[in-house]
């Protein structure tokens, strides 16, 4: 589509050269130019005013390449809508265009879903929230359900169980290669009772084809479950149950035996335990690639059995991994396990020092293409001027730490110099995170050339974000005088991270 828009614009482009008209109505450009027009307008402006502009825009914003993807979830959309007049807009406006739409608990009706799967076949990818659900509608006469869904989202509630709606769509799931559960990791408490919402069991019985499972937060989530997905999900490449807090490992054995395509192993904040996973026969995981376990309680010895039995890997994040030390980078590199990676998150690895860090980027900074180094009070002003040129491809970093008195930092960071570095040889940056605070942060006057210095080179730059205080506030009035007012943002709020360099991430996104 976007190289017909620009064959489309060459063409006008032309045609105005070569006309004796000075001026061309916007009505007179190509249906396919508008349509591209259009789509930067929300759904809810095409419906009350764009209609309203003459019968071409009318029928133009009925256009089903308009309403391809759809979202109702309040928190998503700053309009209101009632039922019918969903049913409205997936009779009219949605019929065989719609790809991909997300619905609230209270639009998840039978009349809803039976117009979806008589009105929408091409409808691939769906997301059903529950999250603030306390009472279902009744299910009972539910007797279809989109059924040539790719993906499936379920977001679980806290209070609702859901098997009467999900035994009526059992049978509809055939077709999914991709399914995420959404738990309540943040709402629950490790006191309180956890019941099964949704029948793990049935589901995996049911869609063979999975090739991506991502159980997000899923407090009843443990390992007898990884077994039942694995014992008929024979092609998955891609499993993810960070913050399953009841997984220790012990079916990890079974997963890697049965999957044998497993890419992408992903476990942060689980519960994994030494003799579990140093069981498990890592040597013949020939296809794994990325792994994330941070957060985690491994032992040194364990970590080494591990990631010098695991293939070179292309992915690594071991955050907040006290056991991560320099004896385990030392003998990946030795094993030549690093002669891969691309991404790499190393913070708050109390145990990896700096000249062992300083050596890896020497060997192997030229290919990174994201590093996270937050957290890490030694890393200073003269660490960061020697490790940025030896960064040539990177587009994430994160460095600094919040809160240096804390961490032992006492000596101030002059950042003038770091920016200029990273405007120099970094040209490729697409999110900057900087962690030290006002009372470690220095700057001057002239900070805000270096700043302008860093918008001009880095044009690729999408998220600066920085902690609260006056840099803050120099480095965002820099970007809102360029009209670039969205890329500079607090790291109360926002947190950069290495996962966006995972192969299939936008498969791994569900909000």
């Amino acid at each position: 589509m976007k190289g017909d828009i620009e064959e489309i614009e060459n063409n006008v482009d032309e045609e105005l050269l070569t006309s004796s008209q000075t001026e061309v109505h916007i009505n007179e450009l190509p249906e396919k130019l508008l349509l591209s027009i259009l789509s930067y307008i929300s759904h809810y402006e095409l419906s009350k005013t764009v209609v309203l502009v003459c019968k071409k825009w009318r029928l133009l914003s009925y256009n089903g390449y308009l309403w391809r993807d759809v979202t109702f979830r309040p928190e998503y959309m700053d309009y209101n809508i009632h039922i019918e007049a969903l049913k409205a807009l997936i009779s009219v406006r949605f019929a065989n265009q719609l790809r991909s739409i997300d619905l609230p608990c209270e639009f998840v009706t039978v009349q809803v879903i039976h117009e979806l799967a008589s009105k929408c076949p091409a409808v691939k990818q769906m997301t059903i929230d529950f999250a603030k659900a306390t009472q279902l509608n009744d299910f009972t006469d539910l007797q279809n359900f989109p059924s040539n869904l790719k993906s499936l989202c379920l977001c679980l509630s806290e209070v609702v169980f859901l098997e009467g709606f999900m035994r009526r769509v059992y049978t509809f799931l055939s077709s999914l290669s991709v399914l995420h559960i959404i738990g309540t990791f943040d709402l629950s408490s490790e006191s309180e009772e956890r019941f099964e919402v949704v029948n793990i069991g049935k589901i995996r019985s049911h869609t063979p084809n999975l090739t991506i499972v991502n159980f997000y937060g899923v407090t009843f989530f443990e390992d007898s479950h990884i077994e039942m997905l694995a014992a008929s999900c024979i092609h998955l490449k891609v499993f993810a149950a960070n913050y399953c807090l009841q997984i220790t490992g012990s079916s990890l054995k079974h997963l890697t035996t049965r999957c044998k395509k497993l890419q992408t192993l992903l476990l942060r904040h689980a519960d994994l335990k030494d003799e579990y996973v140093a069981a498990v026969d890592w040597y013949k995981c020939r296809h794994m690639s990325e792994l994330d376990i941070s957060c985690t309680d491994l032992s040194e010895t364990c970590l080494i059995e591990l990631l010098t039995k695991l293939p070179p890997l292309t992915f690594l994040s071991v955050a907040h991994c006290d056991f991560f030390t320099d004896k385990v980078l030392n003998s990946m590199a030795s094993n030549s396990r690093l002669d891969r990676l691309k991404s790499v998150d190393f913070g708050y690895t109390y145990g990896l020092t700096e000249p062992i860090i300083m050596a890896f980027l020497k060997s192997h900074g030229h290919r990174l293409a994201g590093v996270m180094l937050n957290g890490k009070a030694k890393l200073d002003e003269l660490f960061w001027l020697t490790a940025v040129p030896l960064l040539p491809e990177i587009r994430i970093v994160s460095l600094g730490q919040c809160h240096g008195w804390f961490y032992g930092n006492l000596a101030r960071v002059h950042i003038d110099q770091i920016i200029n570095a990273i405007a120099t040889y970094n040209r490729k940056l697409v999110r900057l995170e900087i962690q030290w605070d006002p009372d470690t942060i220095r700057y001057s006057d002239k900070s805000s050339k270096f700043i302008d210095l860093l918008r001009m080179r880095c044009s690729n730059l999408r998220t600066v974000a920085l902690a609260d205080g006056g840099y803050y506030e120099m480095f965002r009035s820099n970007f809102d005088r360029a009209e670039r007012p969205q890329v500079v943002r607090p790291t109360n709020q926002y947190k950069t991270s290495i996962i966006s360099q995972l192969n299939d991430y936008n498969q791994l996104l569900f909000n």
